[in-house]
């Protein structure tokens, strides 16, 4: 695919020319000197990266020679990259890591763009020194010829380009351990592959492979094989071999059977054959605990031969889906991501309430030849009276409702079931019943299934074509409507909302029923009280229509007639003494939309610096704080504010405390929050404070404010001056206080010997870092699939189950303490974040690892902006190397 970027110069043809233009360019103005740190050299993320190092090169400065890591973008022009990398074998003589990655540029829809990389220069294969190149995201067609001449080569990734095959050369690479090939067109593999008897981990995921060599036997030293998401259909007898393997993933494959002696292997701890064709398992693989079998038709009959076979599958994240038989012609590969719910994501009408996070599935857009079973979790709403539970789905650039019924596993437990044509984004959400009908020319009555009083008449000839009318009614309590008027005969009908699909103009008028609000009849009322209201977005107000429309009242009704519905339109029955009604309308509906909730900030006993924020519901306060004081303590909660549902806000820590962590929610110290009422709005979060803790305890504060957190954080005293203001956005401030340090004591050393806490930083500065924060969020995020994740990152079975045995009944205890210890002991232990991250995915949690790697690329970002303040120059590097604010910056691998 060619690809044309503007605002590039015209590309040298020659290396001696490129190298001429990057120095004229260099030395035409400022800003352009590249990063050079110690012994890296990242010009991925850079424009003119090729021009930067051609001028290094024709330069020479001392700080070349001693490069080990070098970094460039897949983007570059292919000419100018080929003439850039001509140069590398002579100029970086001790080069280690060479990352050539596209994927850096994303198209209109946010997917990852291929670089245009499709071959190497010959003269790579002279680096030897060379033990990790990473070629992802990019063109290649065949491999590289130089690639398999790079003796010292120990990492290999190639994923996410177009190889149809590998090489018999590949097998010659005597010192490789890691080959990554995910997402590419492979169909075989070669013979000589099992030569590598050095391998150790082996990702062939995503591929068209539908047989496997018998030599894949020889991989003597493996470990991990992952071949999910391919056509495999049989597997060689040979597997068996592999005595040195510990993890072997093979869901989402054609496997009708697999060889015996699997359960054998000494040192496997996951098998996972999920959403295979398995139907005779050996039993000592159905009774092993780290077998994963999910998906496949054990014990069933053989399908019939012309229509596709149907299975069940359970994904990682609790989600179930039931693909009938027929539903696709050929097999489908499922991704699946959960998202953190924001009113980006979160379509929600005024008197609507979420119930669970987003899910997305892939592949999008794919239509079913029968619909798909989807089951979707969600703790129940409190309040169920004229309410119902939903599944709303993005289809044709369009949200709506899917016909939902729900199904109850355990008091608080149910599950949301309908039935999906393709697949989309998906949540659940409660809202005011929905009464439908189809209006045919004909005429109908559409009736409140909740007020019967509430009725809508389509007389005949109302509309020429038939189409769809809703109908939702929402009540007000009386107890809310006196507080408000003030008057105690003050009263108001159920609130109407009427939409429809089609034209919203009637040929004929259509009449509207309301029930006259309680306490009121047709013989004894007052006209003049009694008021109408009519309201339609965009508009912001309530408008009084009563001298527009004729009034017909019975004793219990009140009826008028309409000509069109359009926005949709909403009608609201008053009576009162008052004159100004429609604003008093405004601030009833917005009443009925608010949610009285409580703020809270806790700090855990054993580590003051670990401060828990949440925003519950007022109801929910004193259970929640019995449950959390036995591990926090702090001050009594905040007073009742209101808020609306999908309300964005945020925390604010003030007077010396500040956050003590990189992460994606947080700008400046201040941590965003949204509001849903049904969700657990609670973040945990690390703190610090630049002030003296040994002469005295640091006594801060944390205050909440409405609205994101704005681009020009204010001062405390401006913050301080609009608390006070009529309109304030503050809702809440609540103290923090980080106890004295004795001695030689340090942030994160008080925890209870049942806890250690891990280093500070977890990783190094070639993987990037992770605080205490980063973990603790990761550790509220696996739930359940924490084992999983211990598996993946080499903890023993044993261990799992004596975690599971001191922490019993704490299964945030249980995570935090797998996590925590496993962290202290890979201090100084070179790709612990990579670790963690593989981890993740391997365990099916693609969304946090996501988390991690936007945590990674904040600390880049930081780490470059620090970069261009300080405007670093290679001269300026001490002997030392590159500073501390180094440690922010991720892997690239």
């Amino acid at each position: 695919m060619d690809a044309v970027v503007e605002g590039l110069e015209p590309q040298a043809a020659t290396a001696e020319d490129a190298a001429r233009d990057a120095t004229d360019a260099v030395d035409a103005g400022p800003g352009v000197t590249p990063l050079l740190a110690g012994n890296r050299l990242s010009l991925d993320l850079y424009p003119r990266g090729c021009h930067r190092l051609l001028h290094l090169c024709a330069q020479q400065p001392h700080q070349l020679l001693e490069v080990e890591f070098l970094q460039l973008s897949g983007h570059e022009d292919p000419q100018l990259l080929e003439a850039t990398l001509a140069q590398v074998p002579g100029s970086l003589l001790r080069l280690r890591s060479l990352v050539l990655k596209g994927g850096q540029r994303r198209d209109a829809g946010g997917a990852s763009l291929r670089g245009s990389l499709t071959t190497l220069p010959a003269g790579l294969s002279g680096l030897a020194c060379l033990a990790h190149l990473d070629l992802s995201f990019n063109n290649l067609e065949t491999l590289p010829a130089c690639v398999p001449q790079m003796r010292s080569l120990g990492a290999l990734l190639l994923s996410h380009n177009r190889l149809s095959e590998l090489p018999e050369a590949l097998g010659a690479l005597p010192a490789l351990t890691f080959l990554s090939v995910t997402h590419n067109r492979l169909q075989t593999l070669p013979t000589a592959l099992g030569a590598l008897t050095t391998l150790q981990r082996l990702d062939l995921s995503e591929n068209l492979l539908d047989t496997l060599p018998p030599e894949i036997g020889g991989l003597s030293s493996l470990a991990e094989l992952n071949l999910a998401s391919n056509r495999l259909q049989s597997l060689p007898a040979s597997l068996a071999g592999l005595r040195s393997l510990q993890l072997l993933v093979l869901h989402s494959n054609l496997l009708v059977s697999v060889p015996a002696g699997l359960d054998r292997l000494p040192l496997l701890t996951r098998l996972d054959l999920r959403d295979n064709q398995l139907r005779d398992v050996p039993p000592e693989l159905l009774d092993a605990p780290f077998v994963r079998l999910q998906g496949n038709p054990l014990g069933e009959a053989p399908p019939d031969p012309c229509s596709p076979p149907g299975c069940s599958v359970t994904l990682a994240c609790g989600v179930r889906l039931q693909f009938p038989a027929g539903a696709t012609a050929t097999p489908v590969t499922i991704h699946y991501r959960l998202w953190l719910p924001e009113p980006r994501l979160v379509p929600l009408g005024p008197h609507d309430s979420l119930l669970s996070g987003v899910l997305e599935l892939q592949p999008h857009g794919v239509a079913f030849q029968q619909e798909v079973g989807l089951w979707l979790l969600f703790v129940p709403p409190r309040a169920r009276r004229c309410r119902e539970v939903v599944v709303r789905t993005l289809s044709d650039d369009s949200w709506s409702d899917l016909e939902t019924q729900l199904e109850e596993e355990a008091p608080k437990r149910l599950w949301a079931h309908c039935q999906v044509p393709h697949f989309s984004w998906f949540l659940v959400v409660s809202r005011p019943v929905s009464d439908t009908c189809l209006v045919p020319p004909e005429g109908t009555l559409l009736c409140s299934s909740g007020h019967p009083g509430v009725k809508v008449t389509f007389p005949p000839g109302a509309t020429e074509e038939p189409l769809h009318v809703c109908m939702q009614v929402v009540r007000m309590a009386s107890r809310e409507l006196r507080a408000l008027l003030g008057e105690p005969e003050g009263a108001v009908s159920p609130l109407l909302g009427l939409s429809q699909s089609g034209d919203p103009s009637f040929l004929r008028p259509v009449t509207v029923q309301l029930p006259l609000p309680p306490g009121v009849t047709g013989l004894s009322l007052d006209r003049s009280r009694l008021h109408l209201l009519y309201w339609a977005p965009p508009a912001a107000t309530w408008d009084d229509i009563t001298a527009q429309v004729a009034l017909e009242l019975t004793h219990l009704y009140a009826r008028f007639q309409v000509t069109h519905f359009s926005c949709p339109p909403r009608y609201w029955l008053w009576y009162t003494t008052k004159t100004c009604v429609g604003g008093l309308a405004r601030k009833a509906w917005e009443r009925l939309r608010l949610h009285r909730v409580n703020l809270i900030a806790l700090q855990r006993r054993r580590d003051p610096e670990q401060v828990l924020l949440q925003c519950l519901p007022r109801n929910k306060v004193d259970a929640t704080l019995r449950r959390l004081l036995e591990r926090y303590r702090g001050p009594e909660a905040s007073d009742t504010v209101e808020m609306f549902e999908g309300e964005k806000f945020f925390a604010a820590f003030e007077r010396g405390i500040d956050v003590d962590a990189d992460r994606p929610d947080c700008v400046e110290g201040r941590v965003c929050f949204v509001f849903y009422s049904h969700l657990k709005n609670v973040k945990e979060v690390y703190v610090t404070t630049t002030l003296d803790r040994q002469a005295q305890a640091v006594r801060g504060q944390v205050s909440f404010y409405r609205g994101a957190v704005p681009e020009e954080v204010p001062e405390e005293a401006e913050a301080a001056r609009q608390r006070k203001g009529a309109d304030a956005l503050w809702m809440a401030t609540l103290p923090i206080k980080l106890p004295r340090l004795r001695g030689s004591e340090g942030p994160g050393q008080r925890l209870g010997a049942s806890l250690s806490l891990a280093p500070l930083n977890l990783g190094d500065a070639e993987t990037g870092f992770l605080t205490q924060s980063n973990l603790l969020s990761v550790a509220g995020r696996l739930g359940p699939d924490w084992p999983a994740v211990a598996l993946h990152l080499g903890l023993p079975y044993r261990e799992l189950q004596r975690i599971r045995h001191e922490f019993r009944d704490d299964l945030d205890g249980q995570i935090r303490h797998m996590l925590f210890s496993w962290a202290e002991r890979q201090a100084g232990q070179p790709g612990a974040v990579g670790l963690l991250v593989q981890a993740l995915e391997r365990s099916d949690r693609q969304d946090v690892a996501e988390e991690v790697r936007a945590v990674l690329e904040l600390g880049r970002r930081k780490y470059q902006d620090g970069i261009r303040r300080t405007s670093l120059a290679p001269g300026d590097l001490g002997p030392s190397g590159p500073s501390a604010s180094q440690s922010l910056e991720p892997a690239q691998a």
